[in-house]
């Protein structure tokens, strides 16, 4: 008795199509998680650069003001916060006020100066905005005041979207 070799394919047509559909199915996974983490991307980027835009204007706003009205009030520097006061890049335990500073014992510090504020930006977010100034020095004869903007999340004051500094002399006005 001779055994013949089956030459029958009856089933296969079935295994080849699951195999295709499954292979189909990690590469369509595959994209979309391409797709996924592009949208993160944009979204944090759209985040970053609304963050930057924010801060230039409001160390635009500081880099028009006269040497004297950089400072805060003493009312707006007695309720900041502790995330305000938590940010060690920046806050040196004294703000600029009219009491503290030689200088401008007797200025007024603009209505807009306020050490922290929360601003919604153009793409609808809020961002909370805390503003650092603080008294520097390249030598004892020249005082600065340094100027910090931070702009912080809206919802997660901890999240650092973007950090600008700039100082100003008295070459500035006094």
């Amino acid at each position: 008795m001779r055994l013949r070799a089956r030459n029958e394919e009856a089933g296969f047509g079935l295994i080849e199509l699951l195999m295709s559909m499954t292979i189909l199915n990690v590469g369509i996974l595959a994209l979309i998680a391409a797709f996924q983490s592009g949208a993160f991307a944009l979204q944090r980027a759209s985040k970053l650069s609304t963050a930057s835009a924010i801060a230039d204007i409001q160390m635009e706003r500081y880099r028009g003001y006269k040497y004297c009205g950089i400072l805060f009030s003493a009312a707006d520097v007695a309720a900041v916060d502790s995330t305000y006061t938590g940010d060690t890049a920046a806050y040196t335990g004294t703000p600029l006020t009219p009491s503290n500073d030689p200088k401008c014992t007797s200025a007024t510090p603009p209505a807009d100066s306020k050490p922290s504020l929360t601003i919604t930006g153009p793409d609808s977010k809020r961002y909370r905005v805390d503003v650092y100034i603080a008294e520097d020095s390249v030598t004892a004869a020249r005082p600065l005041k340094r100027v910090t903007v931070v702009v912080r999340d809206g919802r997660t004051p901890t999240k650092v979207w973007a950090r600008v500094a700039s100082t100003f002399d008295e070459s500035t006005g006094v």
